[in-house]
């Protein structure tokens, strides 16, 4: 696996040895990004939930974000996301990576929202606690902000959840990206 573009382009991630993790393909990666590529600057937060490797992220810190939080429940991906980083020489100032279940951080109150969230759990799991976090939470999105769902493609995700509004369905191949905003 490897990052797609920008500071870090090129650079070759690892990859956790089991296959407990599904990380999001290349091709879907570069597609992700070319939809968001107008919303990243150097004041971009990124919020990567359900984090696995965290490429998704660093693609984010690759491309201009200037701070990205990881969320993942298992400490086995926490420990390869910081190898990840580390190997890449990401300044700490830049990234947090918090081992907590989703609906954990999701259910709490923050300080500081994100500009771009991507949530991308396991295909099996229930989505509906962490998207109605994200339409009624107002602490997890700064106004504009944008939450991007990984998902199996025969999986339902509403239109709509609390001011959340669907605008965008992606899908290449089984997987689709459904884009959220608030309205």
């Amino acid at each position: 696996m490897r990052v797609i573009s920008g500071l870090y382009g090129g650079r070759v991630l690892r990859s956790p040895p089991d296959s407990k993790t599904r990380p999001t393909s290349d091709r879907l990666r570069e597609t992700l990004f070319n939809v968001l590529a107008p919303r990243i600057d150097e004041e971009t937060r990124f919020l990567d939930l359900c984090s696995g490797t965290g490429a998704i992220g660093v693609e984010a810190l690759s491309r201009g974000a200037a701070f990205v939080t990881f969320v993942d429940r298992s400490k086995k991906s926490c420990a390869l996301i910081e190898e990840n980083l580390d190997k890449l020489d990401v300044p700490e100032s830049s990234t947090e990576i918090m081992g907590l279940d989703v609906e954990n951080f999701t259910g709490r109150e923050h300080a500081h929202g994100w500009d771009i969230a991507f949530f991308d759990p396991p295909y099996d799991a229930d989505y509906s606690h962490v998207l109605h976090e994200f339409g009624f939470n107002k602490t997890l999105l700064n106004e504009g902000g944008l939450l991007v769902v990984e998902h199996h493609t025969k999986k339902h995700v509403p239109d709509e959840v609390g001011a959340m509004r669907r605008w965008r369905v992606l899908k290449q191949g089984e997987t689709s990206l459904s884009f959220y905003e608030n309205s």
